[in-house]
């Protein structure tokens, strides 16, 4: 196995020995952060108990997370501890944490850890995508009018969105990263998120595409920090691009 991809496996043991006990515990500290978004006791242990062990074992890569922020490097883990907070603080088992390492620019491995749900995605360039030991691949469903789509909240007050699921043969809300994860087992074709961060991107963009997804912002550009995440089969990738673009 890559030693990259090891090292992450690592430290999503670590995540889940934190976050999971966490989970519905009587006592969970819940906060709201100044975008309004919420923030656990989990969260920020886990983010720092990771950084702190990429601080002792691999002293020159840099990180960035998203309790503690970061800045850029030519070697640089991207954190976010828990995923789905929202759901993580109502007691709903959809969330996981996400890990990557990207080189130069590029992500060269990812892993999402769910552990409420028992299951585990990861990937490393070159050495394809996989859930709990089994490898994954893409659907091969090739139009729309074929195809699942999923999207999130704020593409309910997007005409763009809901006529691409209109045009689909199936629309389901799925949360958070675990709709892009379903595109990379084949169960979903399209996934449209309009809101995402570096941290929710990273690990989901080497996974999709190790499974022979297609994973780009809404702009088509193959990136992690546009700000908003298409991910799909590869098949209808410019299909549900062309909806975006009037």
């Amino acid at each position: 196995m890559d030693a990259d991809l090891a090292f992450a496996l690592e430290l999503a043991d670590d995540a889940d020995a934190l976050s999971l006990p966490r989970f519905r515990a009587v006592d969970l500290h819940v906060e709201t952060k100044p975008d309004l978004t919420p923030v656990t006791d989990a969260d920020r242990a886990v983010e720092r108990a990771l950084r702190e062990r990429i601080e002792r074992e691999r002293p020159g890569d840099e990180v960035l997370g998203e309790e503690e922020g970061g800045a850029n490097g030519a070697v640089r883990w991207i954190l976010d501890p828990i995923d789905g907070t929202k759901n993580f603080s109502r007691g709903i088992p959809v969330w996981a944490t996400l890990i990557a390492l990207e080189r130069d620019g590029r992500v060269v491995c990812g892993v999402a850890s769910a552990p409420a749900l028992g299951r585990r995605w990861w990937a490393a360039r070159g050495e394809g995508a996989w859930r709990n030991g089994d490898r994954l691949d893409v659907s091969h469903i090739g139009s729309l009018a074929e195809a699942t789509v999923s999207f999130s909240r704020s593409g309910f007050d997007d005409p763009n969105t809901l006529e691409l699921a209109r045009r689909a043969w199936h629309a389901q809300p799925f949360s958070d990263f675990w709709a892009h994860l379903l595109v990379a087992e084949g169960a979903v074709e399209v996934a449209v998120e309009h809101e995402m961060n570096t941290w929710d991107n990273a690990a989901l963009q080497v996974i999709v595409e190790e499974a022979g997804g297609r994973f780009t912002d809404l702009r088509g550009e193959s990136r992690i920090d546009g700000g908003s995440a298409l991910s799909t089969n590869g098949l209808v990738h410019e299909e549900a691009l062309a909806v975006f673009a009037h």
